[in-house]
């Protein structure tokens, strides 16, 4: 790449007055904001177990969340991530139920599948310049179907597996602090993170993921192979859809295969809430974590409020248009 495409590659840099510190900000004021709010007129909120429970939730978008991230920020979209979790849990199901194959090698088949998936989405919307909401909107349904089928239709159980659960419900860190019960899928979203930003920020992956998203004809005219590096991101973006399958899947001790549709929208509202821009070239992962914590909370707050589950659909909607909306704002006068 040249010295031009590569400041345009670069995120943005850290600092008071950026757009995605801004939004970080706003975003992380907000969750603060409706955890006070619930806590004191939802009964019952602020226990330990609905704490739990919000963690729990959170962990799947939250890592669902940093996959999506990763394309949007490319200049993409994948609407297939939530069936994607869910033919990966399957295929973990198939592997450790089915074929008796020890955890390994069945968190192995959840991780290459998604992989797998993920790079067929890019190469289509590479090689064949398909946009990639239509090519990831068929890819859904691929996902949807194929979990349906390999599963027979039935949920497949890991009873014979009982180390299946440490990946999610269970809490390792007890062993070391009795009495705090943070679920084993928290740390493994944090990890996702962690990982997912060390690639962004410091990788040459990250680089020209932003370089898609910021200019791509600039980009392609530089030299950078735009059409590998987009599969590789969509390729990036399904096995972190695996992770999400097995952290899924360990919560409720199954491979459920009607499982995954909706769950796209909470983790293109949580990368949204957090300063990931639609328009592509900007974005964080800490920021997609906040907005993640910020779509649980609110969805379990009203759902202790006696809220009924539709309006959390409404309500999700309602916060996408306002973070689009804010996201368009700050861009007009940055």
């Amino acid at each position: 790449m040249t010295d031009t495409a590569l400041t345009h590659a670069q995120p943005e840099k850290p600092g008071f007055f950026t757009i995605a510190t801004m939004q970080k900000a706003v975003a992380f004021v907000v969750l603060v904001a409706l955890l006070i709010f619930f806590s004191v007129f939802a009964a019952n909120f602020a226990a330990w177990n609905n704490m739990v429970n919000i963690m729990q939730a959170t962990a799947v978008n939250g890592v669902l969340g940093v996959a999506v991230t990763l394309v949007i920020i490319s200049g993409g979209i994948d609407l297939a991530v939530g069936t994607m979790m869910t033919l990966t849990a399957v295929m973990a199901g198939i592997v450790l139920t089915n074929l008796g194959m020890p955890l390994p090698l069945g968190i192995a088949g959840a991780l290459l599948s998604g992989a797998a998936m993920g790079g067929f989405s890019g190469a289509i919307i590479a090689k064949l310049r398909i946009p990639p909401f239509i090519a990831t909107l068929g890819m859904m349904q691929i996902a949807r179907g194929l979990a349906l089928v390999f599963s027979g239709a039935k949920p497949i159980y890991f009873n014979d597996t009982p180390s299946y659960q440490y990946i999610s419900p269970e809490s390792s860190i007890t062993s070391l602090i009795p009495g705090l019960e943070i679920p084993n899928g928290v740390f493994v979203m944090f990890g996702v993170a962690i990982i997912a930003s060390i690639i962004l920020n410091r990788s040459l992956l990250g680089r020209y993921i932003f370089a898609l998203g910021s200019n791509e004809e600039a980009a392609r005219l530089s030299g950078v192979n735009v059409n590998f590096w987009k599969i590789v991101t969509y390729a990036l973006s399904g096995m972190i859809c695996g992770v999400a399958g097995l952290l899924v899947s360990s919560r409720l001790n199954s491979a459920q295969p009607a499982l995954g549709l909706g769950y796209e929208l909470d983790a293109i509202a949580a990368a949204v809430i957090g300063g990931t821009s639609l328009a592509g070239g900007r974005g964080t992962v800490l920021g997609t974590i906040i907005g993640a914590f910020i779509m649980s909370v609110l969805t379990n707050g009203l759902r202790v409020m006696g809220v009924q589950e539709e309006w959390k659909i409404v309500v999700t909607g309602v916060i996408i248009i306002i973070a689009v909306y804010v996201d368009i704002a700050l861009r007009k006068k940055m």
